[in-house]
């Protein structure tokens, strides 16, 4: 009896398919993931609003302070002067939708699905970060195209043009991955609007991008300087060039301390991003 038992489990058993599991491969999940993020901004508006908010900073920092703010800044036109400050703006905007985007993926669980699936842990990350560099090219494009009409040109050599939008997608990373550390931190979308643009209209108004540091009063000068969206502007004013010799020279001693806050920012929050990841497994 026992036998017959044995012969019928060995024949049950050889009866019972098997496959091999096939191999995953991380750049068509790295598209899948991205793509989930990149098609809803095609139909909920998110695309038209980034779209919008690009001509609303053009229209809002240029119309009422050309007049206040022309004859005091040292280049051939306010355009040419406030257009960096107008593509730092649309691109920090763009970030908000990254710090929502994370905290809605905590908090409806997605995260926590990720981590059981057969993916790299980088994978969710990397993918929501594709995706608000896409949005920044898209705020990129019609910021320029914007300064375009009010007067921006590029002065500069092809290399000076590269180095710019280059210098700008670099911004527009660190301040993704900021902002998708604040979403996962919080896991509270609706705070991180706030949290993203309080700090961007505070360093924004009390920057180098709407006027000369010399026309601030003096005991905040040094702030002014030296905070980062200021320096960003150096850096960006510097390889637009100018029609004239008073733009600042894209030499290294200009262009080092933004690439210094961009890559010092992005490293931190890196950092940051993975002790909280961590926390909430």
């Amino acid at each position: 009896m026992t036998g017959t038992v044995s012969t019928a489990a060995r024949s049950a058993r050889s009866t019972v398919p098997t496959a091999t599991r096939p191999r995953v491969n991380p750049v068509q999940q790295w598209w899948v993931l991205t793509v989930r993020m990149i098609i809803p901004t095609l139909r909920n508006g998110e695309l038209a609003t980034q779209i919008a908010g690009s001509i609303v900073f053009t229209i809002g920092y240029y119309l009422p302070l050309k007049q206040m703010m022309g004859a005091i800044q040292p280049l051939s036109s306010y355009a040419q002067y406030l257009t960096p400050l107008i593509i730092l703006q649309a691109i920090w905007f763009a970030a908000v939708s990254a710090a929502f985007r994370s905290a809605t993926d905590s908090i409806q669980g997605i995260n926590r699905r990720f981590r059981a699936m057969p993916i790299p842990a980088i994978m969710p990350l990397a993918s929501r970060l594709t995706a608000s560099m896409y949005r920044c090219c898209i705020a990129l494009v019609v910021s320029v195209v914007c300064g375009h009409v009010i007067g921006f040109r590029f002065h500069g050599s092809l290399a000076h043009i590269a180095a710019f939008v280059g210098l700008v997608l670099l911004i527009g990373a660190t301040l993704a991955v900021i902002g998708d550390l604040i979403g996962i931190a919080t896991q509270n979308p609706e705070a991180t609007a706030p949290m993203m643009l309080v700090p961007q209209l505070t360093l924004g108004l009390a920057s180098v991008g709407l006027q000369p540091v010399e026309r601030f009063p003096e005991w905040i000068q040094g702030f002014v300087r030296n905070q980062p969206l200021s320096q960003w502007v150096y850096g960006l004013q510097a390889l637009a060039g100018d029609s004239t010799d008073a733009a600042p020279e894209a030499t290294w001693a200009v262009l080092a301390p933004g690439l210094a806050w961009a890559v010092g920012c992005g490293v931190l929050a890196v950092v940051l991003h993975g002790v909280v990841s961590r926390r909430r497994r």
